[in-house]
Formats: C-alpha cells, sequence, structure tokens
C-alpha cells in the first residue's frame, strides 16, 4: 500500500467535504456541518484563501485531509493551526494519520513558525494517544471559547 501525501487541490474538495462529514459524524455532530463545495473552493482557492490542506491518497483515492491555517501570536510570531485532521475509518492505524502531521510539521519548519496548535475533544482517546505518542502539550490552563453565526449576526454594538 503506497501512500501519497500531498497539497490538497481544487479537484480533491468533494473527497475532503466528504471526510469533514465523517468526522462531523464520529464527533456527534452532523448538522454542524454547513460548509459547502461551493463554500470551500472560494475560501481555499478564491482571491481571499483562508486555509489550504493536505490529503492522503492511496490509488489515486483520498482517504485522509488535514486542514490548516496561519496564524498569528503577538507573543511568538508566526504560528500555524491545524484545524482538523481526518483519516477515513477503514484507512485508520495505518500511519496516515501520522503522515499527515509529520508533513503539516515540515510546513511549520519550512515557514518558521513558531508554535502549532490544534484542539482534540475530550473524550476522543484514539486522538489523544495518538498526540501522546508526539510528545505533545495538553493545555489544560486555557478555555476555548467562539461566537456562533447567529451570535455573530445578533451581536449588540
Amino acid at each position: 500500500m503506497k501512500i501519497n501525501i500531498r497539497k490538497g487541490v481544487e479537484k480533491d474538495i468533494k473527497a475532503a467535504l466528504g471526510l469533514i462529514q465523517e468526522l462531523a459524524d464520529y464527533e456527534k455532530a452532523p448538522q454542524e456541518v454547513v460548509v459547502t463545495e461551493e463554500s470551500m473552493l472560494k475560501d481555499g482557492f478564491g482571491e481571499l484563501a483562508v486555509y489550504e490542506f493536505l490529503v492522503a491518497e492511496i490509488d489515486n483515492a483520498v482517504v485522509g485531509i488535514a486542514v490548516y491555517f496561519p496564524t498569528y501570536s503577538t507573543w511568538k510570531g508566526r504560528a500555524l493551526h491545524l484545524e482538523d485532521l481526518v483519516v477515513t475509518q477503514s484507512h485508520r492505524r495505518k500511519g496516515i494519520g501520522r503522515l499527515l502531521f509529520d508533513t503539516i510539521v515540515q510546513v511549520a519548519q519550512k515557514t518558521q513558525t513558531q508554535r502549532l496548535t490544534w484542539q482534540v475533544l475530550d473524550w476522543n482517546s484514539p486522538a489523544i494517544e495518538f498526540y501522546e505518542t508526539l510528545d505533545a502539550n495538553f493545555d489544560g490552563e486555557w478555555i476555548n471559547c467562539k461566537l456562533t453565526a447567529s451570535q455573530i449576526q445578533n451581536y449588540s454594538f
């Protein structure tokens, strides 16, 4: 089995969206996915592209993705955020996630990134165990905050 890791291109969007939905199903939030192929094309390849992604493929079929984007730390400078790393259920535990993660680290090294961040759900034991093998730091001090689309639209000034 030859695994190829490469930068995602426009023709990969449909497969990427399928993996995103698979992840949402796994995380018990299938209704939360509101992105479309069109919005992913615009947001990833349009004039104001805001993300990039890697694909893992076997026999020209996409079996994994890693979606990431640049951020900036006022303390550290250039940073990257790994939004999602997904390997389809039938191809997990074959080293594909590790290859995707290794490639993200190579991107971080190449761009002189000072920090790479990502999140993992506290109940996702397989992912936590994977990140532990990478000697990742688990930060119990910071609390994640967010405003949803409706909260943004209804925000009172």
